[in-house]
């Protein structure tokens, strides 16, 4: 197969979908790799090690869209990149569909195989090329959120651990999953007095038993989280619901009984965000506020942290790059239920329906499409 990886061109989008090591791996498969002219500059990788892996260089993304029969990226498709992509073409990339219907609407009318990375699911509902970043993500919800605390950002002016004598910042997360306690034990390890909320009393009780002392559980519900955000500095929203718009847990009208220079961080603004003021930022302007409350809402925070990202992510997606390129995207969907997950969008067809729901748009059962 004919696979090209494109430069990431998302605001401050560093990372690369493949490592100099991942494209050795397909080009060992008999696979022709085709990557863009610097595209892994960000993340420390030279044009020179793709070609040492035994990849080609192309000067333009044109060029490696015009060349591929699947792309693979980190960061879904951005508008100039629409008119790029060929009917039939796979991508498979993160897409985070359910909050942007420009992008799905985009995606039916081109006619590409879109498998997202972030509906893979194993038989125990894990997410596993979801999971890498959301442990990025999880642990830089806390830094960034340690940071705008301070007075110089417009935060209350705490420091998240304290020192002797003086109380730690309190910090909330909302949601028990991979990100909530990725900074759930950021935070711990900085000091600071830590809730996590949950709607799931088995997780609550598991996490209440490998958390260290500093840590507290809570059932998530409307009562609780009216009550906790009056107390907290630090909010940060870790809800997940697998391909479609996150709950909104926390409304405009909440905002009033936060105290002035509170931080809240949306990690879930992929999927629309769990706060009812979230708006996407970016990381050369990641702030905005409200209600004299700093909201932290950038939809690609391991962006920042690109080497980092980028070796965790190939890890995580290259065994299943290979398979779709060892088969095609049909017959590795049909081998693999996980991956059949992963399909969203076919042939025009929206194929996952916390997509369809999104939007209103007609579902056609994935088994249809195989």
């Amino acid at each position: 197969m004919i696979i090209g990886v494109p430069k990431e061109i998302k605001n401050n989008e560093n990372r690369v979908a493949l490592t100099p090591a991942g494209a050795a791996e397909l080009v060992k498969h008999g696979h022709e790799l085709f990557v863009q002219a610097t595209a892994g500059n960000g993340s420390g990788f030279k044009d020179e090690d793709y070609i040492n892996a035994g990849a080609k260089i192309l000067p333009t993304i044109e060029d490696v869209y015009g060349i591929a029969e699947m792309i693979i990226k980190v960061k879904e498709p951005i508008e100039p990149e629409y008119k790029l992509i060929k009917k039939g073409q796979i991508l498979y990339t993160y897409f985070h569909f359910a909050s942007s219907e420009p992008l799905t609407n985009a995606m039916i009318e081109n006619g590409s195989m879109c498998l997202a990375y972030e509906t893979v699911e194993l038989p125990d509902r894990s997410l596993p090329l979801l999971i890498p970043m959301s442990e990025v993500a999880g642990r830089m919800s806390v830094q960034e959120g340690a940071k705008y605390l301070e007075k110089t950002y417009g935060g209350y002016g705490v420091l998240l651990g304290g020192v002797a004598g003086v109380p730690p910042a309190k910090v909330l997360i909302i949601g028990g999953g991979i990100v909530g306690t990725e900074a759930a034990k950021m935070a711990a390890g900085l000091g600071a007095d830590v809730t996590i909320m949950d709607i799931d009393l088995a997780r609550l009780r598991y996490l209440d038993d490998i958390m260290p002392a500093n840590v507290k559980t809570m059932m998530s519900n409307e009562y609780n989280v009216r009550e906790m955000i009056q107390s907290h500095d630090l909010i940060i929203g870790a809800v997940l619901i697998p391909g479609a718009k996150a709950p909104k847990l926390i409304t405009r009208n909440m905002l009033k009984t936060m105290k002035p220079g509170t931080v809240m961080v949306d990690v879930a603004v992929d999927q629309g965000g769990c706060f009812e003021t979230t708006a996407a930022t970016t990381h050369a302007e990641p702030t905005f506020m409200i209600n004299e409350v700093i909201h932290y809402c950038v939809a690609n925070m391991p962006g920042a942290v690109p080497r980092t990202s980028t070796l965790a992510l190939t890890n995580a997606t290259l065994p299943n790059a290979i398979h779709i390129a060892n088969k095609g995207w049909k017959q590795a969907c049909i081998d693999s239920v996980p991956l059949r997950k992963g399909l969203n969008v076919v042939d025009g067809k929206v194929v996952y329906k916390g997509v369809a729901e999104a939007f209103d748009l007609p579902y056609t059962d994935v088994e249809n499409v195989l």
